[in-house]
């Protein structure tokens, strides 16, 4: 299974994504669409993981090469393609499906507990009921009509939701590294300020020992949708 990152700014760390497919032996290329480059074909790719970024889906006035991932990304669904949306990337998904994109209540950002619903996936099979997330944003999202509701946070009612079989969307980071989570406090310090759901830096940094729990949980995700490309590369 060959994967296609898009990632949004020059300090995110998809190295939890590359990691895992170095170790699976599966191509993966990451992609810029604020380089303004043309994307790579839809031949190149099996899975596109749509990754976070600070903008808002609906800012292409300040960004105008959102149009052109919107695009991409509709184009990918329409060809069958396996995408796995993260925060900026799930609100994309759901716009793509029909849902609306728009202001959370509060942000949330920081260590937060994420809770599955009742509802049965398999891609989430064998992650716990509970389990604790990283998250950074102040979007969220309706979820499209014909999705599957498939976790929420006591901030956030849509962290998690898949479409179908090969579309998954997940508000929250699974992928966060120590070293992209330090280099996000610094860079956007202005946003920690007093909130319910607004840890400060130090908070978040002291709980790294997560991240490794995190990847694992996004590993399983991601070796679930391996298993079901090889099923389907099987059957012919």
């Amino acid at each position: 299974m060959r994967l296609l990152l898009l990632k949004h700014f020059s300090f995110d760390d998809a190295s939890v994504l590359l990691t895992w497919a170095k170790e699976r032996g599966c191509p993966a290329e990451v992609f810029e669409p604020p380089s303004g480059q043309p994307f790579p074909p839809k031949e190149s790719f099996d899975l596109l993981v749509v990754l976070g970024g600070p903008m808002s889906v609906f800012e292409e006035d300040k960004h105008p090469w959102l149009t052109a991932e919107k695009a991409f990304l509709r184009e990918a669904i329409r060809c069958g393609k396996r995408v796995l949306g993260i925060c900026l990337g799930a609100q994309m998904l759901a716009e793509a499906l029909g849902g609306r994109v728009y202001r959370n209540g509060e942000k949330e950002i920081g260590w937060h507990p994420v809770r599955r619903t009742e509802a049965r996936h398999p891609l989430l099979a064998g992650l716990p009921e509970m389990f604790w997330s990283f998250h950074w944003h102040g979007d969220t999202f309706e979820l499209p009509e014909g999705a599957v509701h498939l976790a929420s946070s006591s901030a956030c009612r849509n962290q998690a939701f898949a479409f179908g079989d090969r579309l998954l969307g997940l508000q929250f980071h699974l992928e966060t590294t120590p070293a992209c989570m330090t280099a996000m406090t610094e860079a956007w310090a202005d946003e920690l300020v007093p909130g319910r759901w607004i840890e400060s830096a130090a908070a978040m940094l002291a709980k790294t020992a997560r991240c490794a729990d995190s990847a694992a949980y996004l590993h399983k995700i991601l070796d679930r949708m391996l298993a079901a490309h090889a099923g389907e590369r099987a059957a012919g």
